[in-house]
């Protein structure tokens, strides 16, 4: 699993803000449905861009409570969400949502459930907090989906075994449908959506998987840190050359509560 430390919080403040990240945060804000005076729980909230979109949409006579383990994640959310006295970010897990039976009108996770070792406890956490009707959107990777061209098709592949550890579930989408079913959710959707660049920007998902895949493979052990910087210097030398390609697809999920 990835370490959100300082420096990898650091390069995500700037990638979150970017173009990219901004589109798949925003499939999941359209997907909540949000009305004035909703009471959101936003798991996983990170650095509190959604938490804080969330707060703006429900007003005043909302609320809404963003959950991070990560220290420095719930650091910058707070400082991010400060000027909004509805909302109130707390340590806490997926599965241990610090939330009341029924609590809660709308639950998000962007891209939690991929990282968790136990899905099913953590739906079913979700469940406990919604009040009935209350609806549950999820974000997450079809992980089985990138495709990335390197020359070094044998390097490429190494890498993305080695990226492969990183995620406790690669098929969340997959199993979206009979997860809400076992925990008393109904009417599940899911909705791809791919993002696909020629080029590569500073701000991009790409750029952004680059450092972070580099850094898991080489510190985890996977791959040695001069193959890894090949490999990244490879991309960066393609890009400048305009034979570039990155493609990846994500899932919005969405369900009610029963």
């Amino acid at each position: 699993m990835l370490k959100f430390d300082e420096e990898t919080t650091k390069l995500l403040e700037i990638a979150y803000q970017g173009c990219d990240v901004t589109r798949r945060r925003r499939e999941a804000f359209d997907a909540l449905h949000l009305c004035e005076g909703d009471t959101v729980v936003d798991i996983g909230c990170g650095n509190g861009l959604l938490s804080e979109e969330i707060a703006r949409a429900v007003g005043q006579t909302g609320h809404v409570t963003g959950v991070d383990p990560s220290a420095d994640m719930r650091a910058l959310a707070q400082a991010r969400c400060s000027d909004y006295p509805s909302v109130q970010i707390r340590e806490g897990l997926a599965d241990a949502l610090p939330l009341k039976d029924g609590q809660a009108d709308k639950a998000v996770a962007v891209q939690v459930l991929e990282y968790l070792p136990d899905i099913p406890a953590a739906v079913r956490e979700v469940h406990r907090v919604l009040r009935p009707g209350g609806r549950f959107v999820a974000v997450d990777t079809g992980c089985g989906t990138l495709d990335w061209f390197s020359e070094n098709e044998a390097r490429m592949q190494r890498f993305q075994a080695a990226w492969d550890h990183h995620y406790s579930e690669a098929r969340v989408a997959a199993r979206w449908s009979g997860l809400m079913r076992d925990a008393g959710f109904a009417a599940p959707e899911i909705r791809p959506f791919t993002f696909c660049d020629v080029t590569m920007r500073p701000d991009g998902i790409a750029f952004m998987l680059m450092h972070l895949m580099s850094r898991y493979a080489a510190e985890n052990g996977h791959m040695p840190a001069e193959e890894t910087k090949a490999w990244f210097d490879e991309q960066v030398a393609l890009a400048r050359e305009g034979r570039f390609f990155f493609s990846l697809t994500y899932y919005r999920m969405s369900a009610v509560r029963i």
